[in-house]
């Protein structure tokens, strides 16, 4: 029988998401032009946030994720996405429970709303599809279930001490099907170029529960991540990204720390 501490880390399993790593943010590509990237996150949590946010011991959580992404500017105003991801989780219980394969795969739009000189107002809604329907295997929970994802976008650009700078602000309301409860989520990204060639990103992102779901899902929860990253630009096409992330507070979330590498590709 596990004790009240195992149990809120097998409630929160999988509810974590990579986080939204895209230059493009608010802003849309031309028409014609694009961007790949291929970003891979290595996260580890043996600690969780009680119902009180208070950080107690849980059994050891491993993922490994890999998230692609494709966009490509239909018109000026108009961006397609695709988000394919795969996963492996593995975790510390009796009977290891694990799972390797694909995890939720994304597509949609963001649309160019408004604009002026330095700023610009979108909206973009995505469909996001699961990547398993094994709602028994521990290491799936959170992964089986269609979710649908709309937010607005807002983004302005100036200057810092003669070093452009940029944020990025996301507004998103998550619905998910089947046992999990909606989320409302909001996203933050600082940019700043110190060198043409380098490019530093302080950003968070932060989730809270719409209430409770049908189990396992029983209780409200809210999790908030800070990342910090850099960026740097092998080419006028070819970017490498490297950075770290951790869950700074919560309740009934895991406490996740990890690392992430990944490439950019513009076309």
């Amino acid at each position: 029988m596990f004790d009240s501490r195992v149990k809120i880390g097998l409630f929160a399993l999988g509810l974590f998401a990579l986080p939204t790593t895209a230059f493009a943010g608010a802003w849309t590509l031309e028409a014609g032009t694009g961007q790949a990237a291929l970003i891979g996150t290595l996260s580890q949590a043996s600690q969780v946030f009680d119902w009180k946010g208070n950080v107690v011991s849980a059994p050891r959580y491993t993922k490994f994720e890999l998230q692609g992404l494709l966009e490509y500017g239909a018109t000026d105003r108009l961006t397609l996405m695709f988000l394919p991801g795969m996963q492996h989780i593995d975790i510390d219980i009796p009977g290891n429970p694990n799972r390797t394969g694909l995890g939720y795969t994304e597509f949609g739009g963001r649309y160019q709303i408004l604009s002026g000189p330095s700023w610009v107002f979108s909206g973009q809604v995505t469909a996001r599809v699961p990547g398993t329907y094994d709602s028994g295997n521990p290491a799936a929970i959170g992964y089986t279930d269609f979710e649908t994802d709309v937010r607005a976008l807002f983004g302005y650009n100036f200057s810092v001490a003669g070093m452009p700078t940029f944020i990025n602000l996301e507004v998103a309301q998550r619905f998910r099907f089947g046992g999990p409860p909606d989320e409302f989520r909001f996203d933050a990204t600082v940019g700043v170029r110190p060198a043409p060639n380098w490019l530093l990103l302080a950003q968070t992102f932060s989730v809270w529960s719409e209430g409770a779901g049908d189990a396992p899902f029983l209780t409200s929860y809210d999790y908030h991540k800070f990342q910090l990253s850099v960026v740097y630009q092998l080419t006028p096409r070819w970017a490498v990204q490297f950075g770290g992330f951790t869950t700074f507070a919560g309740t009934n979330a895991l406490q996740e720390n990890g690392v992430l590498l990944g490439t950019w590709y513009k076309f």
